[in-house]
């Protein structure tokens, strides 16, 4: 399972924070902080996600994942989306918080359903499993898509693996090949690995279908920085 990144890390930062989105990618965290601490007291969601990202990393502050998930979790309650993420995550992890899944897959419902792509794949491997809620692989097959349609490699190879096994989804060497040859290519080992096994079975025109379908899917990475799974 993976955490999240505060979303002005992938996006145009909000002016007032951009100072602060400045001097943490420069390594002034100490500055971040003071730019941060502020505007997250007084109630900015994306101040909050950063607190909580500054100190679920000890950059700028000892390393806190209670306070992280503190901060998280007030910018969840605002309706950030990576925050809510986090706190599903740290939620179903039992990081810096009791662990309790069923809640944390609640939190990451509600941040897949904004549209977040680390919360589906989050959300997608809960389910796959049947870790804390029942197993559901044909809903985590669908989420695993949204996520793979948005660029998220390690959602890619797991869809891959779920056509190549015929889990959640009908079995499908075609589908298998494609996404597990996007997710080999942006250096998903698993994906490789599973990616030989399919070819193997595969006939000559298959694996053209295959490649056609990977050359059409094949995008510039999303908004969400890929984590191998």
């Amino acid at each position: 399972m993976s955490l999240a990144v505060p979303l002005a890390v992938q996006t145009l930062a909000p002016p007032v924070l951009a100072e602060g989105v400045a001097a943490f990618q420069a390594g002034a965290y100490d500055r971040a902080l003071a730019v941060f601490q502020p505007h997250a007291e007084a109630g900015d969601p994306e101040a909050q996600a950063w607190l909580g990202a500054l100190h679920a990393g000890g950059t700028g502050v000892p390393a806190s994942l209670p306070k992280a998930f503190e901060w998280y979790r007030r910018a969840a309650e605002q309706g950030h989306g990576p925050a809510a993420t986090n706190v599903g995550a740290m939620l179903a992890m039992g990081q810096g918080v009791a662990q309790d899944r069923a809640e944390g897959a609640r939190w990451l419902e509600r941040a897949a359903a904004s549209g977040d792509v680390m919360a589906a794949y989050n959300l997608a491997t809960l389910l796959a499993k049947g870790d804390g809620l029942p197993a559901d692989l044909a809903r985590a097959a669908d989420l695993y898509r949204s996520a793979a349609e948005a660029g998220h490699y390690p959602s890619q190879a797991r869809l891959g693996h779920l056509y190549a096994h015929g889990a959640g989804v009908e079995r499908d060497r075609v589908e298998a090949f494609a996404w597990l040859s996007l997710a080999a290519g942006h250096g998903v080992g698993t994906a490789l690995n599973a990616l030989e096994e399919v070819i193997k079975e595969m006939s000559a025109d298959e694996k053209r279908e295959g490649a056609a379908r990977a050359q059409a899917r094949r995008t510039a990475p999303g908004r969400i920085a890929p984590i191998p799974a």
